[in-house]
């Protein structure tokens, strides 16, 4: 038997006994502690765009690591920027899983549910995440090397928006999501590192599209960008071909209110989890294979009411109408 996650043997961090305090003074104290939290969070958002190579590090993180909310994204690369797959101490335990021996989690936000006014609602406590890395345990499986064709096949395959080949598209449009239509016009021809990278950036757009009649390309045009970036880094796809210290700039290299900064982040996560969740849900999926049908339907059982007696032959036939 194994009693490593039954028995305590210290290798979690160890909870130092809290003295009493007040209802108030303990509101206050974790008060305080969001605030600090939240202030690290803006402070990281601001420090990512100080210059295109500082984003492009964000964003090779954010290609790496398991999905998460946009501040954790931030905090975790504030505090460890090689970790990859982090979660809490309660999400590792449901995977029987045990951290090791002097290890020590990091500032994270721990997704909670609860109940009010009758209704359940979805909130956050500080807490501490430990990576893939600090556990005991099998590690991950490695990510299977694709080829662009087998990249750009997973993407077009059964998506929500239309993609159509336009051999009209004006000069220098490689592709552009249309969402009157929601259909995505390609350029024919291209090489397939930049078919994949101008497939991958409209569909960005199209997952940014609210579907409310306010869609504006401008104002997702260079999220969807940093989209298309992070599914390329993810997958191994070359991107000498982006220009990041561009986007920087226009995001006046972090001196934007950290709020603004941290929604142009949350969209570059939205769209790019949008996408990187249909490839992978696409790489996933199981060719249909025909078994035995274990509840097959079985033949009609026929009772003796439902058997017609066959005619003797000996017997006279019964005249329903009279001869002519």
């Amino acid at each position: 038997m194994d009693l490593t996650n039954m028995i305590s043997n210290g290798t979690e961090e160890t909870q130092v006994p809290e003295q009493k305090l007040t209802k108030e003074e303990y509101a206050a104290k974790k008060q305080q502690e969001r605030e600090e939290v939240w202030a690290e969070v803006d402070a990281q958002a601001q420090d990512v765009f100080q210059k295109g190579e500082k984003l492009k590090g964000f964003l090779d993180f954010m290609a790496e690591c398991n999905t998460q909310r946009t501040p954790n994204l931030l905090l975790i690369y504030g505090q460890h920027p090689d970790f990859k797959v982090v979660r809490s101490y309660e999400r590792w335990r449901e995977e029987h899983r045990s951290v090791k021996a002097g290890e020590h989690g990091i500032t994270y936000m721990i997704s909670t549910e609860y109940e009010k006014d009758g209704e359940m609602r979805r909130g956050y406590t500080i807490g501490k995440g430990f990576d893939i890395s600090q556990m005991s345990g099998k590690p991950l499986e490695e990510r299977p090397q694709r080829s662009l064709t087998e990249l750009v096949g997973a993407v077009l395959k059964d998506q929500s928006v239309r993609v159509q080949i336009e051999d009209n598209l004006p000069d220098k449009v490689q592709a552009q999501y249309n969402p009157r239509y929601r259909t995505i016009y390609i350029r024919n021809g291209m090489s397939e590192v930049t078919t994949f990278h101008a497939l991958n950036r409209e569909l960005a757009c199209a997952a940014l599209d609210q579907h409310t009649g306010t869609y504006s390309r401008q104002k997702v045009s260079a999220q969807a960008y940093c989209a298309a970036y992070v599914i390329a880094k993810r997958y191994g796809v070359d991107v000498t071909g982006f220009n990041l210290e561009r986007i920087a700039q226009m995001q006046e290299y972090g001196k934007k209110d950290p709020q603004e900064l941290r929604n142009f982040l949350n969209d570059i996560r939205q769209a790019s989890y949008t996408i990187r969740n249909h490839v992978e849900r696409n790489f996933g999926a199981k060719e249909q294979e025909f078994t035995t049908d274990e509840f097959a339907i079985a033949d009609p059982i026929k009772t003796p009411e439902s058997k017609m007696e066959k005619p003797s032959g000996k017997e006279k036939k019964t005249k329903t109408q009279p001869e002519r």
